[in-house]
């Protein structure tokens, strides 16, 4: 009878005891018939009340069919991890980061969008960049690592900057960035664009291949002056005959870079002549051989070609005139300007 009291006052002791540690923690203030039912002090799904979307992690897809022990195994709810990695394993590894939201949904792991999450990044994918395969970039043994080589061209393309021949990236020296002649967002290496500002290549100079100036296969050390390249053009042209004739190797005195060296416009001849590209000679007259009948000696002209209908009139006006002869060099030596006084 003792002994069965002494059992009595323990059972006793030890229900009060348990009933001033709360299984939920001493800081627990929510009321129990949120969760529990009289029907014992497991989880009755029937009464469940609880909001967890009040808490630090709202409960959505997976989660909402999970068993409250596998996140709560201590039930001191307030000790709960809210972080991915807290209750999944990292099998990236670190290489993308702990925010497993940026890929994944609570509702699967699947990841259908990454190319607009690859947006995101330092490194977004455009051009054919668009379409490669992800561990071409992406290289590791486990798959799912996705360590990055580095953000910059060469750092995955330099066996392409290496074997490249026309022309010759490594050998000629050729900046090891690729954007600066091929397009981030092309689709090939076709279409390079280098940037060649220094010496535009714009109409007659738009060449289609580099070789056509770069004859040597070197890139460097062109001189930018005409002549350096046109030497031949220059020696060859006879209509006028430049080389003969002491015209300037300066080919853009008279040339553009239209194709084809046409048109030609030699100003210097209204300061070293007399006016054809203003005064009354601007507009009447549309190429050089019409005053200049010799096109391998300049130093002759003519003013009669246009003039000699005027020849009756001419000679009247200058009837008081001493010395007066109807030629060319008569004409200049009184209309050095080209005008009528």
């Amino acid at each position: 009878m003792r002994i069965l009291s002494l059992v009595l006052i323990c059972s006793i002791f030890l229900f009060f005891r348990q009933r001033d540690s709360h299984p939920h923690g001493e800081d627990f203030k929510l009321s129990c018939n949120l969760c529990h039912s009289p029907e014992g002090w497991h989880l009755d799904k029937k009464i469940y009340s609880f909001d967890h979307n009040k808490t630090r992690l709202p409960l959505t897809g997976q989660h909402t069919q999970i068993d409250c022990r596998l996140c709560h195994p201590t039930l001191v709810f307030p000790d709960a991890a809210t972080e991915c990695n807290d209750c999944h394993t990292d099998i990236h590894q670190s290489t993308v980061g702990h925010d497993c939201s940026r890929c994944h949904t609570t509702f699967s792991w699947l990841v259908t969008n990454i190319t607009e999450i690859h947006q995101m990044s330092r490194f977004p994918l455009l051009g054919a960049h668009r379409t490669a395969d992800c561990l071409d970039c992406h290289q590791s043994e486990s798959l799912v690592r996705f360590d990055v080589l580095g953000v910059n061209c060469i750092d995955c393309h330099r066996d392409d900057y290496q074997s490249a021949t026309a022309p010759a990236h490594a050998e000629a020296g050729f900046s090891e960035d690729c954007t600066s002649c091929h397009p981030v967002n092309a689709l090939s290496w076709d279409g390079a664009g280098f940037i060649h500002s220094f010496f535009p290549l714009s109409e007659g100079h738009s060449v289609p291949d580099c070789n056509d100036c770069h004859v040597s296969g070197s890139y460097a050390g062109l001189s930018p002056d005409c002549y350096s390249c046109h030497q031949a053009d220059y020696e060859a042209t006879t209509n006028p005959v430049h080389s003969t004739m002491g015209f300037t190797i300066t080919c853009n005195d008279c040339h553009t870079l239209t194709p084809g060296w046409s048109p030609a416009k030699f100003t210097e001849h209204d300061s070293q002549s007399f006016p054809i590209y203003s005064g009354k000679h601007k507009g009447v007259w549309s190429s050089c051989a019409e005053c200049h009948p010799n096109p391998a000696n300049y130093s002759q002209f003519t003013c009669l070609s246009c003039h000699e209908h005027n020849k009756t009139d001419m000679d009247n006006k200058h009837r008081e005139e001493n010395g007066y002869s109807y030629d060319s060099a008569a004409c200049l030596d009184c209309h050095p300007r080209g005008d009528a006084d």
